[in-house]
């Protein structure tokens, strides 16, 4: 019998290099989701993963401890209080954030995403990863160095 995981305390990694490898490979999928199919949602919601499993291996990197949420902005609010270098990431969090439920499901107001959006989109969840990954002193994923 598979435990059900809301019982368990928290069975997420404590391991911050697996946060940061996974949110490495979100910013590749996003990557490839913008090539000649142009897969926009899943797109900009790899885009958001990048950056919220990121903020997660910092802050797990930084406490110790690991953090539950998926709200861009309050993650990166809690970075800010380990450095105040990420206040510089305020805005670019708060804008990926959009992207977690609205790119998922359906809607009856559409979400309309342009290649060019998503391409911003990709462009800050990449500088973001690449600044987080130099926090730590991590080296970003191949396709993530800037």
């Amino acid at each position: 019998m598979v435990p059900n995981r809301s019982r368990i305390r928290n069975s997420d990694s404590r391991r911050y290099c697996d946060w940061m490898e996974h949110a490495g490979e979100d910013l590749e999928a996003a990557k490839v989701l913008l090539g000649p199919d142009d897969l926009l949602d899943a797109a900009a919601f790899h885009c958001q993963q990048c950056i919220e499993k990121a903020l997660k291996g910092y802050l797990l990197f930084t406490t110790n401890n690991p953090v539950d949420g998926h709200n861009l902005t309050w993650l990166c609010r809690q970075a800010v209080k380990r450095d105040t270098r990420f206040q510089e990431w305020l805005d670019e969090s708060a804008a990926l954030n959009h992207f977690y439920i609205e790119t998922r499901y359906p809607s009856d107001i559409p979400l309309e995403l342009s290649k060019a959006s998503v391409i911003t989109l990709f462009q800050m969840a990449k500088s973001m990863y690449v600044f987080i990954c130099g926090e730590m002193g991590i080296t970003p994923v191949n396709g993530a160095r800037p």
